[in-house]
């Protein structure tokens, strides 16, 4: 793990990652332990039957979120990305290695294959998707350099913080709450 635990002070947390690296997962941690209202960006940008927002209407909604108070929010769109990370206290970059990126994404389309995640719009259901599948495949060549650069151009102010594995995930969170809570130690 690179980066301090947040600490209480952060109110807007942005969390990044290839899909199945679990940004959504941890976002919906780091959200119940900050008490933060929760952003998944996905519930936003899709409508029902997988239909993409159109991309005016979609700069609009996320410049929107971002101008909230506080928030945990959790999703990619690179086209947002340098707009959100002006607004943030905080990145989290779940840096996945690709293998449990794709097997992660493999188990979820098993489990909730033909229903709707919680961190989806309603009417998209879950399916095999060979196009996600490859985006993910190709998030380190492609994604993952974009991330990191728009990472190092953020504001000074931006606490920035990697997770590499598992393992960093669980300390970063267990961190967290107890930095937020001395006396849980």
């Amino acid at each position: 793990m690179r980066g301090a635990p947040l600490d209480g002070t952060e109110r807007r947390i942005l969390v990044v990652g290839s899909g199945g690296a679990g940004k959504s997962w941890l976002a919906t941690r780091l959200a119940a332990i900050t008490g933060l209202p929760l952003v998944h960006l996905d519930v936003h940008f899709w409508r029902p039957g997988w239909s993409a927002m159109p991309d005016d209407e979609w700069a609009a909604t996320v410049a929107r979120l971002a101008t909230a108070e506080r928030w945990v929010m959790d999703g990619n769109f690179s086209a947002t990305l340098r707009g959100r990370l002006r607004a943030a206290d905080a990145v989290v970059f779940v840096d996945m290695p690709r293998w449990r990126c794709v097997l992660r994404v493999f188990t979820r389309m098993i489990r909730w294959y033909g229903r709707s995640r919680p961190d989806l719009a309603p009417g998209c259901p879950e399916g095999f998707d060979l196009a996600f599948l490859q985006w993910v495949w190709n998030f380190p060549r492609r994604s993952r350099p974009e991330v990191i650069e728009a990472m190092r151009a953020a504001p000074p102010g931006v606490k920035r913080i990697v997770l590499r594995s598992t393992r960093d995930v669980r300390a970063f969170l267990e961190e967290t709450a107890a930095a937020r809570d001395p006396g849980a130690r």
